[in-house]
């Protein structure tokens, strides 16, 4: 897999990054450890080398399978690992960015990750009762200590990016990025590209709604989060699955899956983005490597831009009780 650079201060992983949350059972199933060391290891050998985790997956499991798994390949990969989201009771119940709870969070995911350093440590959310600048602060003197290599920001506005990035260089941005949400292109792609700022987009293929299952929210698993996504209700799911549907048809004609064609889009957005993808499927990691290679004309782009315009899908990406920790820019 060819590889890409995110930010001005060295940072080169691949074109693809692995998305752990889903090995830990954020959409019901989960992986068990032969499954996720075969997973991993696969997507290493298609050359991945971005793997992206967080103390909450999972809670606090998702960071230990994964450094188990690392053992004796640590320096094939990159680990990026988060902080300032608290858990209470298997749920997310506030923000907390404090310099002392930052450190205690580093050092708690070096032991649990099984390495003396994270190569891109994100803010998970921005922390409204905490300055960015003092939490960049703190981020910047890891890096001093060689505890963190690069930095970075998850569903920051624009306005604190630009705040942050003036304390210590932040090398990449989280946000959710796909054909079905398009909102970081009106502000904060602009001024990640002003600032030289990579973007790492979660969620690139809708949360699953593009070549995944495809089952209407009633019909997921309980412990499956997106029962709770307003895109997979009701009259928001049969809305958005008729997007898809047309998506679908543009991929026939090329001989690909929807799920190629969504990132190859992406892809073709800029040299500066790496979407992460989440899977517990093997054909999903080799099928979604192809993607890397595939061309698209100005025409398909245009294509693709003009269906799923910024305000062609139905329903908000969170329900309130997320929303509540996005930035509002």
């Amino acid at each position: 897999m060819k590889t890409r650079t995110l930010g001005s201060q060295g940072l080169k992983v691949s074109a693809l990054g692995y998305g752990c949350m889903s090995l830990t059972g954020a959409y019901g199933a989960t992986a068990g450890r032969p499954q996720a060391e075969h997973l991993i290891h696969a997507a290493i050998d298609l050359g991945y080398t971005l793997f992206d985790t967080a103390p909450i997956y999972g809670g606090m499991a998702n960071e230990e399978l994964l450094g188990s798994i690392l053992q004796g390949k640590r320096d094939q990969v990159l680990l990026s690992t988060k902080f300032g989201l608290v858990l209470e009771n298997g749920r997310i119940d506030r923000t907390d960015s404090r310099p002392e709870t930052i450190r205690e969070s580093v050092e708690a995911s070096l032991m649990r990750l099984k390495t003396d350093h994270i190569d891109i440590l994100f803010q998970h959310r921005v922390d409204p009762a905490v300055p960015i600048e003092e939490t960049v602060g703190e981020m910047g003197r890891l890096v001093a200590q060689g505890k963190v290599r690069y930095l970075g920001l998850s569903e920051a506005s624009a306005a604190n990016i630009r705040r942050a990035h003036a304390i210590h260089p932040i090398s990449a941005v989280q946000s959710e990025y796909s054909l079905l949400e398009r909102g970081v292109e009106e502000r904060v792609i602009p001024t990640i590209r002003e600032l030289g700022i990579g973007l790492m987009p979660f969620s690139p293929l809708g949360r699953g709604l593009i070549g995944g299952a495809q089952k209407a929210a009633a019909d997921l698993p309980k412990s499956d989060y997106r029962r709770l996504d307003p895109r997979y209700q009701g009259e928001n799911y049969e809305h958005n699955m008729n997007l898809v549907q047309q998506l679908a048809s543009l991929a026939q004609t090329r001989g690909i899956t929807p799920a190629q064609l969504a990132l190859a889009w992406i892809l073709h957005k800029n040299e500066d983005i790496v979407p992460l993808i989440g899977t517990l499927r093997l054909e999903a990691i080799r099928e979604n490597e192809q993607a890397t290679a595939i061309e698209l004309t100005p025409e398909m782009m245009d294509r693709l831009d003009a269906l799923f315009a910024v305000n062609a899908v139905s329903g908000v990406r969170y329900p309130p009780s997320m929303m509540r920790f996005v930035d509002p820019d």
